[in-house]
């Protein structure tokens, strides 16, 4: 019985490998500022509007890059082909807007909310980019095609299968900027709040 024990968590534990072996990673986040310049929220925004990372045709204020690159383990078995492992590496970087110059104290307070709200926006992002790296692990790692003794097959289907997750990450990344955008989102609120609060009392919230 002793024996059955010892061999059962044995096989356990040697199923759980693979698992854990998809959980030992974490993405590298780095954080990349432009300079604004300007004294109040109005300025300040008005050169987040000149200055901010171009996207297209417009300037965001902020923007989520990454880079990502893969040491998979390809093998040859019985003329298919199996990806035994994949291991990512995964470098997200953050373009914040940062003043060049020392702000006056009350709106020194505000850019502080606001840039914190801004990084929190980007951040979720970051954690999107993410989720769509661990997809990617759960749908190729144990991939296995038939008739494919060079190994040639499976990048093609495992093409197919990225392609389909990372369209499927930016139209989340999309509607999330929508919602954040719209009326009454948190980033509204926030480009307001800064704008505003110059003026007089803080925008209301909801």
């Amino acid at each position: 019985m002793r024996a059955c024990v010892r061999l059962c968590l044995s096989l356990a534990a040697l199923l759980a490998l693979p698992l854990a072996a998809r959980a030992d990673w974490k993405p590298v986040e780095k954080v990349e500022t432009y300079a604004i310049s300007g004294q109040s929220g109005p300025e300040l925004y008005q050169s987040i509007g000149e200055n901010g990372p171009k996207l297209g045709v417009v300037r965001a204020i902020a923007h989520t890059n990454f880079k990502l690159t893969w040491t998979r383990d390809y093998q040859a078995r019985a003329g298919a082909c199996v990806l035994v492992s994949a291991r990512p590496k995964l470098i997200v970087t953050y373009t914040l807007p940062s003043p060049s110059a020392p702000l006056p104290p009350a709106v020194q307070k505000n850019w502080e909310v606001f840039i914190a709200g801004v990084s929190a926006h980007e951040k979720v992002h970051g954690e999107t980019i993410a989720d769509m790296v661990r997809k990617i692990e759960a749908a190729t790692v144990g991939l296995s095609v038939a008739d494919d003794p060079k190994c040639s097959k499976i990048r093609v289907e495992m093409t197919k299968r990225l392609s389909e997750l990372s369209q499927a990450q930016r139209q989340a990344s999309r509607d999330f900027d929508r919602v954040e955008f719209g009326q009454g989102g948190n980033l509204q609120k926030l480009i307001l709040a800064l704008v505003n609060r110059a003026k007089g009392p803080p925008a209301p919230t909801g």
